[in-house]
């Protein structure tokens, strides 16, 4: 079994305007456009070196403190059962999602939300089971 280890985070954080914060992302702290979802868009993300930020205006990116975060981690099956163990209240259960990932999530006792996730191995479609 592979143990798990933290990749990368990806926290989605809520805003009012969108135009204005990536306004504010790319010309006060320099980050780069990575992306924008929607139209008109309600998701973007900006990045600066290895650090991307989601910024959502959805209604469920529930503004006012609680964040989403989708963290990747190799070895995702072993650390689901980890925290299985440990009486972490699993909220989506692990499984393949079409998007390519294998994965789950929590509820941290503020409210913040856990993914943790792990890509298929390349070449692998959605049925792929480890």
């Amino acid at each position: 079994m592979t143990l798990p280890r933290f990749q990368s985070v990806s926290p989605f954080l809520g805003v009012e305007d969108l135009p204005a914060a990536l306004a504010f992302y790319r010309d006060k702290l320099g980050f780069s456009l990575a992306w924008e979802w929607g139209q008109p868009a309600e998701l973007a993300a900006v990045c600066r070196d290895a650090v991307e930020l989601t910024l959502a205006t959805r209604s469920d990116a529930k503004p006012g403190g609680i964040s989403r975060l989708y963290l990747q981690v190799d070895g995702v099956d072993s650390y689901h059962a980890q925290l299985q163990a440990a009486g972490v209240a699993i909220a989506v259960a692990i499984d393949d999602r079409p998007y390519g990932m294998r994965d789950f999530s929590i509820t941290d006792p503020a409210g913040n939300v856990l993914c943790f996730g792990q890509a298929f191995p390349s070449g692998l479609q959605e049925s792929h089971k480890p």
